[in-house]
């Protein structure tokens, strides 16, 4: 419910620009619903990877009171957002197999 919510916020309040294109990729909240990280994917450079992540820092507390008013619970988690690298690193391995697989091939 978290993950959706929190998409929904930044998908309305962060559309594609300077900073690309960001998704919500996972959220892991503590045992006492008092903390959740917040695991984002970023399409696009680095350095827009960098001014993606700044922007959604500074606008954290914007972000948890737009959580506490969508949704119901009893605190509203405290929000801490890292940049989630895992579909880079997938895509960089599916390129070195497909490499691989060119090299193995009989001409």
């Amino acid at each position: 419910m978290l993950k959706r919510t929190l998409g929904e916020i930044i998908r309305r309040d962060f559309p594609p620009g300077d900073h690309g294109l960001i998704t919500v990729a996972d959220v892991t909240v503590s045992a006492d619903l008092k903390e959740a990280k917040v695991y984002i994917g970023v399409v696009g450079k680095a350095d827009a990877k960098k001014r993606a992540m700044s922007h959604l820092n500074g606008k954290r507390g914007e972000i948890q009171y737009e959580l506490g008013r969508s949704i119901v619970l009893r605190y509203t988690p405290k929000i801490e957002f890292h940049l989630d690298e895992s579909v880079e690193r997938g895509n960089r391995v599916l390129s070195i197999l497909e490499e691989l697989e060119k090299k193995e091939t009989p001409k």
